[in-house]
C-alpha cells in the first residue's frame, strides 16, 4: 500500500490506462497545464498533445466531441472542470450519450467517462458548489459513481475506463488533497458493490462521495455499533447488502452532501422500505434546499459536520424501542 491524495490516486490510476490500452485519452480546459486540482499533471509530457487535449471554453463542445470520438471506436475520458458546468452540455450527455446504445439497437455506443467534480470547494458559492448527484441517477443509460477515498478515485475510474457503457465520476472537490492508503497495483471496482467501513447491530448508515469521511470519523466517535456503507457507485447501487442490513438493524440512516429534498437518499429509503417494511427508525440527513453560500460561516452553517452525523447516529439507535 501506498499513502497518496485522492488526485494523485486519480492521476496514476489514469496514467496506468493510458499506458495500457493506446484508444484512452483525455480533454477537457486546461489539462496540458495539469486540470484545475492537479489531477493531470505531468500527464501532457508523457503522452503528448494528442492523448491530452486542452480543449476551448465550451462544455457542449466538449461533451459532444467526447461523443465523437467514442462513437469512432476510442475511449475519451471528458473533463468537466466543476460539475456545475455540465449544465452547458445536458443536452449532450442526456439525450444523445446516454441513449445511443439504445437508440441504435447497440451498433453504437458511448463508451466514455465524464468526470465531474461536484460539491463544496474552498467557498465557492452557489454556482461553482452543486451535487447533481440525483438528477443524473434518474437518466437511463447512465452508470453513476462516487469514490469517497483515493483507492476507490483510481478504482473507479479504472473501471469506468474500461466500461462499454458511458460512466459519471462524481469526484468530491473537497477530498482532492486528502490522503489514504491505494494499492501498488490497482483492481478496477466493481459498480454496485458497496464498501463496508463499519459493522454494528444498533443501525444502517449509508453513505457516498465527500461525506465517507465524515460519517466514518462520526461512527467511530459516537458509541454506536453501526452498519457503514460506502456505496461507491449510485447507479447501480448495493441494494441487496443495504436492505439484509436494514432488516437486521431495523433503523437506516442516509448522509449525503446534496440538498435533502427529492436526493438519492429518498430513493434508499423508498427501496428499502418496499422491501424491509417499516423500519423502527428512518433519517436523510442532507443540505438544506438552498444555495451554497459564498461567506464561510454561512457555508458551514449547512455542511454536513461529524457532529451533526452523530448527534442523528445517537438519536436514531435510541430511538423506536
Amino acid at each position: 500500500m501506498t499513502r497518496l491524495t485522492f488526485a494523485e490516486a486519480a492521476r496514476r490510476a489514469l496514467a496506468e490506462e493510458m499506458r495500457r490500452d493506446p484508444l484512452v485519452w483525455a480533454l477537457g480546459e486546461d489539462l496540458v497545464q495539469g486540470g484545475i486540482f492537479g489531477q493531470y499533471k505531468g500527464l501532457a509530457e508523457e503522452f503528448g498533445a494528442e492523448r491530452i487535449v486542452s480543449t476551448p471554453i465550451s462544455e457542449s463542445t466538449i461533451m459532444g466531441a467526447g461523443l465523437g470520438a467514442a462513437l469512432c471506436g476510442t475511449r475519451p475520458v471528458v473533463e468537466m472542470r466543476i460539475a456545475d458546468f455540465t449544465l452547458c452540455a445536458m443536452d449532450e450527455l442526456v439525450s444523445q450519450i446516454a441513449k445511443v446504445r439504445y437508440m441504435f439497437g447497440g451498433q453504437g455506443r458511448a463508451a466514455l467517462v465524464v468526470r465531474m467534480p461536484q460539491g463544496m470547494w474552498r467557498n465557492s458559492a452557489a454556482q461553482h458548489s452543486q451535487c447533481l448527484e440525483a438528477w443524473l441517477t434518474h437518466i437511463p443509460g447512465l452508470v453513476v459513481a462516487a469514490p469517497g477515498t483515493p483507492a476507490d478515485a483510481a478504482a473507479l475510474l479504472k473501471a469506468a475506463i474500461r466500461s462499454d457503457d458511458p460512466v459519471v465520476l462524481l469526484e468530491p472537490k473537497n477530498l482532492w488533497t486528502a490522503e489514504g492508503e491505494v494499492p501498488e497495483e490497482v483492481v478496477p471496482a466493481p459498480f454496485g458493490v458497496a464498501r463496508q467501513a463499519a459493522r454494528g447491530d444498533a443501525l444502517t448508515v449509508v453513505t457516498w462521495s465527500a461525506m465517507v469521511p465524515v460519517v466514518e470519523q462520526a461512527a467511530r466517535e459516537s458509541g454506536v455499533a453501526c452498519d457503514v456503507f460506502d456505496l461507491r457507485s449510485l447507479w447501480p447501487w448495493d441494494e441487496a447488502a443495504v436492505i439484509a442490513s436494514a432488516r437486521r438493524t431495523g433503523r437506516l440512516l442516509v448522509v449525503h452532501e446534496a440538498v435533502t429534498v427529492s436526493g438519492f437518499g429518498a430513493e434508499i429509503v423508498a427501496r428499502v422500505t418496499e422491501s424491509v417494511g417499516p423500519l423502527r427508525a428512518v433519517e436523510r440527513l442532507g443540505a438544506p434546499r438552498a444555495p451554497v453560500p459564498f461567506s464561510p460561516p454561512l457555508e458551514e452553517a449547512i455542511r454536513i459536520t461529524p457532529a451533526r452525523v452523530i448527534d442523528a447516529i445517537r438519536r436514531l439507535a435510541g430511538s423506536g424501542g
